[in-house]
C-alpha cells in the first residue's frame, strides 16, 4: 500500500510507531486492563449518543481504542500513516464489519469535509510537526456540533519543581534512545520499564493502599498497570523522536482556534484529555 502523505509529518516518527505496534500489537493486553485504560480516555466522551453515527480514529495504531468504540457506532474509519500499524489494526479489527481502514496522515484524511458525526485522536497530534494544523484538518471533517476527543501530552503544569527536574532528565535520555535503531531502542525501553517503571509503580501501589497520597509519585499512574503496558509505554515515551507538550490553557486555546466549543477536560490522569464540539450546532 502507498500512504497518502503531506508535509506535516515526521517520517522517522511514523516508522517508529509502525515498528512499535508491530512489536506490541496489544493482543496480549488483559481485557480488564484494556477496559480500564479505555475508560480513562473516554469517560468524558459522549459515546452513548453515537449509536447511529459515523466517525474516525486518527492515528489508530494497533486498533486498541477502535476495538471498543466500533461496537457502539454505525461506522468507524481507522486512519494511520504507518502501514505496519494499519496491518496490526487489520488483524485486531477483522471481526468488526463496520470498520474501514485508511493509510493516510492528518493532512490527507480521505473523508469529505463536514461528513463525520464524531472523531478522536489520542496520543497522536503531539507527535506531528504542526499539531494545530493537524487538529484543524480533523475538525474540518466533523459535522456541526459533532464531538472530538483529544489527548495531548501535558507540560507538567501542575507538578512540583522537583518532578519537572526528573522529567527533564528522562527527556535527555529520550533524545538519545529515540535515535537508535529499533532493536537497541526497544531493548533500552525494556530496561527502563524493568528498572524504573515497574519498581516505582508497584511502590506507588503499596503506598496508595496504605493511604499515602501518590498524586505526585513518579510513574504512580501505572500502579494498577501490567508490566506489558509499562513496556509498551516506555517504548512510546523513550523511542519517539518528536513530541510536543502543552499546558491545559494552551490546549483549550488551540481547540477554540480550530473551531471547537463546549470544551471539557478530564481532571484525572492521563493529562490532558479534552473533548469539544464543532462550532455551529448539534451533531446530526
Amino acid at each position: 500500500m502507498t500512504p497518502r502523505h503531506s508535509r506535516n509529518i515526521d517520517a522517522a516518527t511514523v516508522r517508529g510507531f509502525g515498528d512499535e505496534w508491530a512489536a506490541f500489537d496489544q493482543s496480549a493486553l488483559d481485557p480488564a486492563e484494556h477496559r480500564r485504560m479505555f475508560d480513562r480516555y473516554f469517560r468524558i466522551f459522549p459515546l452513548a449518543e453515537l449509536g447511529n453515527a459515523e466517525g474516525f480514529d486518527l492515528g489508530c495504531g494497533s486498533g486498541r481504542w477502535a476495538l471498543l468504540v466500533a461496537p457502539h457506532v454505525r461506522m468507524l474509519h481507522c486512519i494511520d500513516a504507518a502501514d505496519k500499524a494499519l496491518e496490526v489494526s487489520r488483524r485486531q479489527l477483522r471481526n468488526l464489519p463496520n470498520v474501514e481502514l485508511h493509510l493516510a496522515d492528518a493532512h490527507s484524511i480521505p473523508l469529505p469535509d463536514e461528513s463525520q458525526d464524531f472523531g478522536y485522536s489520542l496520543g497522536v497530534l503531539h507527535h506531528i510537526p504542526n499539531p494545530e494544523a493537524a487538529l484543524k484538518q480533523c475538525v474540518a471533517k466533523l459535522r456541526r456540533g459533532a464531538p472530538f476527543l483529544l489527548y495531548l501530552y501535558y507540560r507538567l503544569d501542575q507538578r512540583p519543581a522537583w518532578y519537572r527536574v526528573l522529567w527533564k532528565i528522562s527527556d535527555f535520555a529520550r533524545h538519545g534512545v529515540s535515535r537508535l535503531p529499533f532493536g537497541p531502542r526497544r531493548a533500552a525501553a525494556e530496561l527502563f520499564a524493568a528498572v524504573f517503571y515497574y519498581p516505582l509503580a508497584r511502590a506507588a501501589l503499596i503506598a496508595d493502599r496504605m493511604g499515602v497520597d501518590v498524586a505526585n509519585w513518579p510513574l504512580g499512574s501505572y500502579r494498577d498497570c501490567s508490566f506489558f503496558t509499562m513496556r509498551t509505554d516506555a517504548l512510546d515515551r523513550f523511542g519517539t523522536r518528536l513530541e510536543h507538550r502543552f499546558s491545559r490553557a494552551e490546549i483549550e486555546v488551540m481547540m477554540k482556534r480550530c473551531g471547537l466549543v463546549d470544551i471539557r477536560f478530564s481532571e484525572a490522569p492521563p493529562f490532558w484529555v479534552a473533548v469539544g464540539r464543532k462550532r455551529g450546532g448539534v451533531s446530526a
